[in-house]
């Protein structure tokens, strides 16, 4: 929604007559295609600070979709990273020394970004908060939180799973500390009707993370699916079921162009999409929305972005938009 009320404002800014609408809204698409500005707003600097490692693929998603709202929304983009959660809050430090117009921050690990995060609102700097860390944003005073529930997303693959009649479940953890991906996988056991077992990999090492999914697959026959809680994951897993000879099925939270494949084949049976395109792209647009004309959505609550179960029967639709880059 906010996306679509940002297309309009922009509009308007740049002249837009009475019959305005669609063809305000294309000339806005326009523009943003052509990499030049559908506002005439100053040119505010946005900083972007995520917990993401390098390589993940999930991440490269989110900063193409707020890269393409900065350059609609006449928005100087700075991207920054670091899995440490140390080392991201010197990130968001960095950028409150900056004096940027606006901040977005990721809070998968809330403890270590509390601080940070409360000096850069007493700054008067206006922070979003995606993808992690709901349940502290607005405690941290953030505008709103864009992503998903985590809990609400668990939830949702223990049902699937249900659905689909499996019994005995492997919950494959990479990221230790990491309050989210705690969250989905206590969902996920909550409304599942099986037994579920946590398993703890170290995810910068994918070598070692297909060695333990195998290990267990081995040790444990009567484990018939496996969930990992991203993209990445996902392959290591298909591989090291391969290797144990499981006839486990392979589950996922998150999609890209690998995954939207192995569903279509059907080596994957399902994803869970929170749409990190959308989390990036609609985080510059509210900042500028806010920046421009005061406006902040959800009314308290996250704005929510997933999740959605994809399987099979979807992937191909979808095909045409994880090969671009925006799914």
């Amino acid at each position: 929604m906010g996306a679509v009320l940002a297309a309009v404002l922009g509009a308007s800014l740049v002249g837009c007559s009475s019959t305005g609408g669609k063809r305000a809204e294309e000339r806005a698409a326009r523009a943003a295609a052509e990499g030049r500005a559908a506002v005439d707003t100053p040119r505010w600097t946005f900083a972007m600070v995520t917990h993401s490692g390098d390589g993940d693929t999930f991440w490269d998603i989110v900063q193409r979709g707020a890269e393409q709202a900065a350059v609609k929304d006449n928005i100087k983009f700075l991207y920054s990273h670091n899995d440490e959660a140390q080392q991201q809050a010197q990130l968001v430090q960095a950028a409150i020394d900056q004096k940027v117009d606006g901040l977005i921050v990721t809070l998968a690990k809330p403890d270590a970004m509390k601080d940070v995060v409360t000096k850069a609102t007493r700054a008067g700097i206006p922070v979003i908060t995606v993808n992690s860390g709901s349940a502290e944003s607005k405690r941290f005073g953030a505008l709103t939180h864009i992503g998903q529930d985590e809990s609400i997303a668990g939830e949702a693959v223990g049902e699937e799973l249900n659905t689909r009649g499996r019994k005995k479940a492997l919950c494959i953890l990479h990221e230790q500390g990491n309050v989210g991906h705690e969250q989905r996988c206590a969902g996920a056991k909550k409304t599942f009707d099986g037994q579920l077992q946590n398993l703890y990999v170290e995810g910068t090492n994918m070598p070692d993370v297909q060695a333990s999914i195998e290990a267990k697959l081995q040790a444990d026959k009567d484990i018939d699916a496996v969930v990992t809680l991203g993209a990445p994951f996902a392959d290591a897993a298909v591989k090291a079921k391969k290797t144990a000879g499981s006839k486990a099925e392979i589950d996922t939270f998150d999609l890209n162009a690998k995954v939207a494949t192995a569903l279509t084949d059907k080596t994957l049976g399902f994803a869970v999409d929170q749409q990190p395109y959308l989390q990036g792209y609609e985080a510059v647009d509210l900042l500028w929305l806010y920046r421009y004309n005061g406006n902040v959505l959800g009314g308290g609550r996250p704005v929510l972005t997933g999740p959605q179960i994809i399987t099979s029967k979807d992937a191909a639709e979808l095909a045409q938009y994880t090969k671009r880059g925006t799914r």
